[in-house]
């Protein structure tokens, strides 16, 4: 019978991080600096465990590898989604991520398009979202004489936002957000600035100026799209985008929502609430700070109870 996949999470710890993941998430922390809970991941940098059923204790990347019928049977090599909750406490760096023939290329690994769906926001938060430069000379003259001021975007924002942030695009989260992020299946990240700041031994984190002059795009364009909202009683099913590389939803449940899907399989994460999962006369409780996988097979479901959910499924290119 197929079930779910409940996932563990992996933490990792930032010099931006704290602890709002504990106590916004009931997650238990090592570290008073935890700025990452890599919640659905089989990148090696963070592998999570299936919870549940007859693969307990596989991690995903193995299952992946092993059981590609859970997975539609799919042409990827590598699962090709990461969805993470970030704690930002202080400001993260200022970075751009390439795209997937820069980053095979010269990493190894695939690019990095994501997206940010604010959890919550401190008054007075902003993120950093594209840059001013008109030609790539003015990037590197702008970079070099440090005006930060004048290089980057600022924009405020508010519980509920979502940012697309394809790859080559100059960004950060500022401190006193919480989001969640869907990404392609990479750690490749290049720092353009980092506030000059030093870690407990006085030393500062490597900056990647050339990298992040080849890959970033000039000029900056806002990626236009369409968000729209479906309507089911009190509950309703929110698009943010349908992409090449994912597509990402809110279902906002209250009472019951009843979903379908033509995807290979969904990632699904529980942001707040309390309620159940139902399909094939199987029921399963979920609450704030699940994440799970439904595999392929898993066409139609019920949700029940007051919950707020992200979920995510592969895009054109991944199917």
């Amino acid at each position: 019978m197929t079930k779910p996949l409940f996932l563990k999470p992996v933490f990792q710890e930032k010099i931006w991080g704290g602890e709002k993941l504990s106590t916004e998430f009931g997650y238990e922390l090592t570290s008073k600096t935890i700025g990452e809970c890599w919640a659905i991941s089989a990148h090696p940098h963070g592998v999570c465990t299936i919870e549940n059923g007859e693969f307990s204790g596989e991690k995903l990347d193995d299952l992946w590898k092993k059981h590609p019928e859970l997975f539609g049977h799919p042409k990827e090599k590598v699962f090709p989604l990461l969805t993470k909750i970030l704690d930002a406490e202080d400001d993260l760096s200022v970075q751009v991520h390439p795209d997937d023939f820069y980053g095979l290329s010269h990493e190894g690994e695939l690019g990095k398009t994501e997206c940010w769906y604010i959890i919550s926001a401190e008054p007075g938060s902003e993120i950093i979202y594209g840059h001013h430069a008109k030609t790539k000379d003015e990037l590197k003259r702008m970079i070099d004489s440090g005006e930060w001021d004048d290089l980057l975007r600022r924009i405020p924002v508010k519980k509920g936002d979502f940012f697309y942030v394809p790859s080559g695009t100059i960004h950060a989260i500022g401190s006193g957000i919480m989001i969640l992020e869907t990404q392609q299946s990479s750690d490749t990240t290049y720092r353009v600035y980092d506030y000059d700041r030093e870690d407990d031994n006085g030393i500062t984190r490597e900056l990647h100026i050339q990298q992040s002059l080849e890959v970033t795009t000039v000029p900056h364009v806002d990626p236009k799209i369409a968000v729209t909202q479906l309507n089911e009683n009190k509950s309703s099913i929110t698009t943010f985008i349908e992409s090449d590389y994912f597509n990402v939803y809110e279902w906002n449940v209250n009472g019951i929502l009843d979903i379908q899907s033509h995807a290979p399989y969904t990632l699904v994460s529980v942001i707040d609430g309390f309620g159940y999962l139902k399909f094939d006369e199987q029921s399963y409780e979920i609450s704030k700070g699940m994440h799970f996988i439904l595999p392929n097979g898993v066409d139609t479901w019920s949700l029940e109870g007051d919950l707020d959910i992200i979920a995510s499924e592969p895009g054109k290119k991944n199917r």
